[in-house]
Parts: structure tokens; C-alpha cells; sequence
């Protein structure tokens, strides 16, 4: 098992801040970055990969620094965005020479073309491949050598529904067996389906780490939306609306139900199953219809 450590990094371009003093730690697991476009992933990933010093600040793995450092390149895969490949060679050519840089062979790169399901094409030159084959292909070389970390900057570019499926699946076993798996993409479905934890970019700067739910949950400042259904849904809005836990509550003329706006979210929380009981009013559905990572990724980067 391998853990990133970037500590207080920054990295710029001339005049251009592009990363600007991060710090965080990604460990086991399946982590997602997000992101808008320009806010400063694919640089981070490089410096995660080895391939782009820190203007200030470190990254290192399991303690070693990852600039310059030969060694770490056994533990590192990287799929990069970027489409620059060989495309005069086949698939397997280019798999193969992968593996040779690792002091591998052909057994190793017809496995991880196994892997990724390029077997049929393997013998077909680069410069034929579809974008999602291509994905696939720089997918396999980054597993050549069995990483214990890898880096994929939006790696789901261009695939299409199945080799999605396969791909996520894929990495969903790699974070299950142990392996530091952190990719970037601006698909938030994929990520929330495929994250167990999420590191938030924005402008430059770290926004939020952690589970998408707990950070929505800490958003204190902003009104939590929820979705209420029960056996008398007018007096329960007539009891809820007088408390300044609520800033407003509408009527759901066409699927039922009551859409609530909560300002304090420890007290309307104690405040519902309380009016509910006093009232005799049995609640049906109590569910929050914020907390989805689209709701959290909008609030963090309009913040």
C-alpha cells in the first residue's frame, strides 16, 4: 500500500499560478479530483507522476520524492490526457516497449493488454485507433509493471458506454485490492459512482477533501434541500414553517410532498421526527435532494 503526500505545493508558469500551495494525502483506494477546466488537475498530476517539479513545496511517495527519482517510476503509472503516442506502432509494439523500460517482456504486456480488452487490436497500428482505443491502450501501459499507484487524467475520454463500464469496474478492483487509484474527470456521474473519496480543485486551490455527502453536510452556510412526504404534508408544513430552522417550504403540486429549505441543519434534524410526533403525523419520506456531488461541486466552486 502507497500514499501521495503533497505538501504546501505550488507551481507556476511565468506569470501564470496554475497550482497554488496545496497540501493532501491520497492513500488506498479509488479517489476522484475535480475540478473546471483550468483549475490546475492535470498539472498536479504531473507533479504527482514525476513529470513537472514544484515551484515550491513537495511530493513524495511513502517518503521518497517523486522529481528525479528513478525508483519511484517502479510503483507509478500515469495515464495521461494529452493524445501524443507513436503512432507508427501497433498497440502491443507499444506495450511491449513499455515493459522493456520496466525490464519487462511481451508475457507482461500481452497481460495488461488483456486487461484493458485490446487483445483484438493489438496488431493494428496506433494511428488507426478510435480515442477510447487509444485510452485503452495508454491504459495498458500503465499497468505494464502492476503499479501500486496510478494517476489517470480523464481517462473515460472517449470511450464509449461499455469500455466505460469495463474500465470503471476495473479500477473499482484495483482500489478493493489496496492500490492508490486517483483520476480526474469532469463527468461527475462517473466519479460519483466510482469515488470513495474526492479531492476538490478550484482556481488553483484546495477547495475540500473527504466523502461528497459529509462535505456537503458541513456546508453549513448554505440551505440544505430536502424532500418530505407524509401522512398530512399541510400541517406538517404549517408547523415547520414558523421556526427559523426553515427558510421555505413549497407544496409539490405534481409528484406530492414537501420541498424544504433548511438553514440549520442540526436543528431541523432534531425539529421534524419532534413536530411529526407531537402532531400525530406519520412521516413517509425524509430524503435530501442536495447532496448529490453535482449540488456539491456547483456550491464549492461558486463559493
Amino acid at each position: 500500500m502507497s500514499t501521495l503526500h503533497i505538501d504546501h505545493v505550488s507551481r507556476w508558469f511565468g506569470n501564470v499560478v496554475a497550482v497554488n500551495d496545496i497540501t493532501m494525502s491520497i492513500g488506498p483506494g479509488v479517489t476522484g479530483l475535480l475540478g473546471p477546466n483550468g483549475a490546475g488537475k492535470s498539472t498536479l498530476i504531473n507533479m504527482m507522476g514525476g513529470f513537472l517539479d514544484p515551484s515550491t513545496g513537495s511530493v513524495t511517495l511513502d517518503g521518497q520524492p517523486v522529481w528525479r527519482n528513478e525508483s519511484v517510476y517502479r510503483s507509478v503509472g500515469v495515464v495521461p490526457e494529452r493524445e501524443a503516442m507513436y503512432d507508427f506502432l501497433t498497440g502491443r509494439e507499444f506495450v511491449v516497449a513499455n515493459a522493456e523500460l520496466q525490464g519487462l517482456g511481451a508475457a507482461e504486456a500481452q497481460r495488461a493488454l488483456a486487461t484493458v480488452e485490446m487483445e483484438y487490436a493489438q496488431d493494428r497500428k496506433i494511428s488507426t485507433y478510435s480515442k477510447g482505443m487509444r485510452q485503452r491502450v495508454k491504459m495498458a501501459s500503465a499497468l505494464v509493471h502492476e503499479p501500486s499507484v496510478l494517476l489517470l487524467d480523464e481517462p473515460f475520454n472517449g470511450m464509449d458506454p461499455r469500455q466505460r463500464m469495463q474500465l470503471m469496474d476495473l479500477l473499482r478492483r484495483m482500489g478493493a485490492d489496496g492500490r492508490t487509484v486517483l483520476f480526474s474527470s469532469h463527468i461527475l456521474e462517473e466519479v460519483e459512482q466510482l469515488a470513495s473519496h474526492i479531492e476538490v480543485i478550484v482556481a488553483g486551490r484546495h477547495a475540500a477533501s473527504g466523502d461528497f455527502r459529509k462535505i456537503r453536510r458541513l456546508m453549513t452556510d448554505r440551505p440544505h434541500r430536502y424532500l418530505v412526504r407524509s401522512s398530512d404534508d399541510r400541517a406538517l408544513a404549517a408547523a415547520l414553517i414558523a421556526d427559523p430552522s426553515t427558510a421555505g417550504i413549497e407544496v409539490d403540486a405534481v409528484d406530492g410532498g414537501l420541498r424544504i429549505q433548511a438553514v440549520d441543519f442540526g436543528r431541523f434534524t432534531e425539529l421534524l421526527p419532534r413536530v411529526a410526533r407531537e402532531r400525530g403525523i406519520r412521516l413517509l419520506t425524509v430524503s435530501p435532494s442536495d447532496e448529490s456531488l453535482e449540488s456539491v461541486f456547483s456550491y464549492l466552486v461558486a463559493a
